[in-house]
């Protein structure tokens, strides 16, 4: 299989996931969830969706329950939407990457306010 066919289906499974999780899903539990990524193996069976969360602890573990309990629906309708021989396995994984850019961000603006705080007793000086 193609890298650049592989790279389509990715792109376009997360916009089709991305829609089911926005229109189609009812479960209440399920809050903001956007879905940063799809990673699918090469034999097209397997395909991870990675979703970010918003929320305090509980609103977290709530959505991610609903998205496992809806696992089965989305799959069916990626099978109907994307036009694949098989439709492959899905599991969803929470993406950590928007937390740890957080964490950066937060250790620079530190970075920068010591940084200042530091400018402001050399000239006292």
């Amino acid at each position: 299989m193609s890298q650049l066919r592989i790279e389509k289906i990715q792109e376009l499974m997360k916009q089709e996931i991305s829609k089911i999780i926005l229109r189609e899903l009812k479960d209440p539990r399920i809050g903001f969830v956007t879905v940063t990524g799809v990673h699918i193996t090469r034999d097209l069976s397997e395909a991870t969706a990675y979703v970010s969360i918003m929320g305090n602890e509980k609103q977290v573990k709530d959505s991610w329950e609903g998205l496992q309990s809806s696992l089965g629906y989305i799959r069916r309708e990626i099978g109907h939407r994307v036009r694949l021989r098989i439709t492959p396995e899905l599991k969803f994984e929470i993406d950590k990457s928007l937390d740890y850019s957080e964490h950066i961000q937060k250790l620079l603006n530190k970075i920068k306010t010591d940084d200042a705080a530091r400018g402001n007793s050399m000239e006292e000086d």
